[in-house]
């Protein structure tokens, strides 16, 4: 009996395909192992965070092992949860990327005009879009000014803001590491109370007052600020170089974000994961937060 001659092409085009295939299992980040207090539909089965943050402790290890992709994979809850087991770490300085956190099962298709409130003339002008698109296309990150305790974001795009009519002529771009970039929604950055977990403080980026910043541009600065959507966002720190945020439309919760910086969370995870020990300039509670340093 003959056997069947298999050609040398083919084959030679599924040996690379194969270890290719290989080397992406073998590469792919093992996920954390982060317990979650139970809980059900209802407020009541709800832990309380104190209990959380008391029972369930993660290791140094763990939080080494996020990423924004695992993040995308929880819920609303579990978000919460290990937010409330965060702290807020030191206060950043520089660039950082940005990504919106849809929480899972949830769309995220939210209409802007949908969760502003009473702010009736905005809602006006936000009619029809979406906070997913908005985010994708228009915002990039934010840069932190630690030494001016200030904030600008990162927008590399107006198109949408612009076809809004929430955009007044050209913004004025800003140098920022060697490049120009609209850095727009300037904010004040301070430590302060959280709200969703007031047993210690998180990295509060206020927007409310930014029109007394310098370099403030009325159109579409105003958005942000007292006379728009009255955003306040808080984040705390993962690890150092990488944070989660809540960002907030007049107190009321709208969505979830993460800032990370690569070089920072290259150059310091191997002694945050060894050591457990962190910079805090924010005021992290009077409950001993239980974080497991890896044996060394």
């Amino acid at each position: 009996m003959r056997l069947p001659k298999i050609s040398l092409l083919r084959t030679g085009a599924l040996v690379p395909a194969a270890l290719a295939l290989t080397l992406a299992a073998c590469s792919k980040p093992e996920p954390p192992k982060i317990g979650f207090a139970p809980y059900d539909k209802s407020h009541q089965s709800k832990m309380d965070l104190a209990q959380v943050d008391y029972k369930y402790p993660i290791a140094t290890a763990e939080l080494a092992k996020i990423t924004p992709d695992y993040l995308a994979k929880l819920d609303q809850e579990q978000l919460d949860q290990l937010y409330a087991r965060l702290t807020a770490g030191p206060i950043p300085d520089g660039a950082f990327d940005g990504r919106i956190l849809l929480p899972r099962g949830e769309s995220g298709k939210f209409r802007l005009s949908e969760i502003v409130g009473g702010f009736a003339g905005t809602a006006l002008h936000l009619k029809g879009l979406v906070i997913e698109e908005v985010g994708e296309t228009l915002w990039r990150g934010k840069v932190f000014f630690r030494d001016e305790r200030v904030l600008r974001n990162r927008i590399e795009d107006l198109s949408l803001l612009k076809k809004a009519g929430l955009v007044e002529g050209e913004p004025k771009k800003m140098n920022y590491g060697g490049k120009e970039t609209w850095l727009l929604f300037p904010a004040k950055l301070y430590c302060g109370q959280s709200l969703l977990d007031a047993r210690r403080e998180s990295i509060i980026i206020d927007y409310f007052f930014s029109d007394e910043i310098a370099g403030y541009q009325e159109k579409p600065d105003y958005l942000a600020g007292r006379r728009g959507l009255r955003v306040r966002d808080e984040i705390r720190m993962i690890r150092p170089g990488f944070y989660l945020g809540r960002a907030y439309l007049d107190r009321g919760f709208a969505l979830n974000f993460t800032l990370h910086d690569r070089t920072t969370d290259d150059k310091a995870r191997e002694d945050f994961v060894k050591t457990g020990k962190v910079q805090e300039e924010c005021w992290p509670g009077t409950q001993t937060r239980t974080l497991a340093a890896a044996a060394s």
